[in-house]
Order: C-alpha cells, then sequence, then structure tokens
C-alpha cells in the first residue's frame, strides 16, 4: 500500500507540475505588472492600487479539484492502482497542495507588502477574502489552506457525480443545489451567514469549514470504490 500511496503521489505531482508553472508565473507576472502601475499611482490623488492573489488561487483549485476526476483516476485505475489507494493518496495530495499553495501565496505577499514599504510604494495593497487575513502569516496559511480544500474536495465531488452519472445525472444534481443557492440568496439567510462569517469573521470558522471539507472528501469514497475507466455519458 505503501509504495503504490508513493507512486500515485508522484504521478499526481509531475501530472500537475506544467499547470502549476504556467499559474505561477502568470500569477507573479500580474503582482509585477500592478507593482509597476503601483508606482506610477504615487502623487495621484486616491491613487490606490488592489491585487488579490487569493482569488485565482482558489478558482485553480476549484478547476483542478473538478478536473482530477478525468484525467488521474482512469489513468490511476488503469495502472494497478487499487480504489482504496487512490482515495488515500489524492486526500493527502489535495491537502498537500492546499498547504502549500497557501505557504506559498502568504509568504509571497509578505515579502511584497515588506517591499512596498521599503521603497514606499504606499498605493498597493492585497484584497483580502476575510479581514483575519489581514493578520499573522499563519492567520493567512490557514484560512487558505481551509478555502483552498475545500474547493478541491467540493469540486471533486461534483466532477465525480458527472463522471459516475453522466452530463444528464450531475447536472440534475447540479441544478438542485443551485434552486437552493437562489432560494437562500432571495430568502435573505444564506447571504446574511456569509456577511456576519466575513464581515465579523472568527477563525472557528474556518477550523469548522476544514472539518466539513474533509467529510466532504470522506464521502467520495462511496463514488470511486466500484469506479470504472467508462465514463458515463
Amino acid at each position: 500500500m505503501g509504495r503504490q500511496v508513493k507512486g500515485l503521489l508522484y504521478f499526481f505531482l509531475t501530472d500537475i507540475r506544467y499547470s502549476l508553472m504556467i499559474f505561477w508565473s502568470i500569477l507573479l507576472s500580474i503582482l509585477v505588472l500592478s507593482l509597476c502601475i503601483s508606482y506610477f499611482l504615487i502623487g495621484v490623488e486616491n491613487g490606490n492600487y488592489y491585487l488579490s492573489l487569493d482569488i485565482p488561487i482558489y478558482v485553480y483549485c476549484a478547476i483542478f479539484g473538478f478536473l482530477t476526476v478525468k484525467e488521474s483516476i482512469p489513468f490511476a485505475i488503469k495502472i494497478g492502482a487499487t480504489r482504496k489507494n487512490v482515495f488515500v493518496a489524492l486526500g493527502v495530495f489535495f491537502l498537500g497542495l492546499a498547504v502549500v499553495k497557501s505557504v506559498i501565496s502568504s509568504t509571497l505577499q509578505l515579502v511584497t507588502l515588506a517591499f512596498t514599504e521599503a521603497t514606499g510604494v504606499s498605493t498597493f495593497n492585497f484584497l483580502y477574502l476575510s479581514p483575519l487575513m489581514e493578520g499573522s502569516w499563519l492567520t493567512r496559511v490557514i484560512i487558505d489552506t481551509t478555502v483552498m480544500f475545500f474547493l478541491i474536495s467540493i469540486m471533486y465531488i461534483f466532477g465525480l457525480l458527472f463522471y459516475k452519472a453522466g452530463l444528464a445525472g450531475g447536472g440534475i444534481v447540479a441544478g438542485i443545489l443551485i434552486l437552493i443557492l437562489l432560494y437562500g440568496i432571495a430568502e435573505g439567510w444564506l447571504l446574511e451567514f456569509f456577511i456576519n462569517q466575513f464581515m465579523e469573521p472568527h477563525l472557528s470558522f474556518f477550523y469548522q469549514l476544514l472539518g466539513v471539507g474533509l467529510v466532504l472528501y470522506g464521502l467520495t469514497y462511496f463514488f470511486i470504490r466500484n469506479i470504472t475507466i467508462i465514463k458515463t455519458k
């Protein structure tokens, strides 16, 4: 089991390496361009520039979670990996990816803010998901890891639904969830919930969100324990 899990982790890492290089190259280019724009805004009245590194990273994680089902699971099964080992390896990889990306993101923001402070580029600011992320480096890592892993897990479930139930089955489930979300927004309780959590945040909420993400990922075992390489259309 141990060797197979290690082999799967190596495969997942090599498979995602190219997309990670492209993603971070683009994001770093945007950051450098943003710093240049911020420099020229010095002295301009209300010339503040805001950039969010978190939102594109979250979007990447969500897309990655969804595409993993189509790209990684069939190949892992073809090379002889057991469903149990695939489940374990993907769980470790998802959590490890969330931790590494959050550490890189938080460190990059810390270094960038130190640079802008040293050079006097006061017009540059990072846009954060939660006011808590304006705190310590460790707090940002915890929040980013939690949100990334949650997004990966939930989109991974959606990927499994579409893979096993086909476009019709996955579409029905997605449609039902969208209707529930729209109902919650119309009634106001969903917006109120998110406003309370992100405008008056508590770190305990993100610990709970991490727990939800772990539970959601645990449920995926019931999807992959009898999964085949034949995708339902």
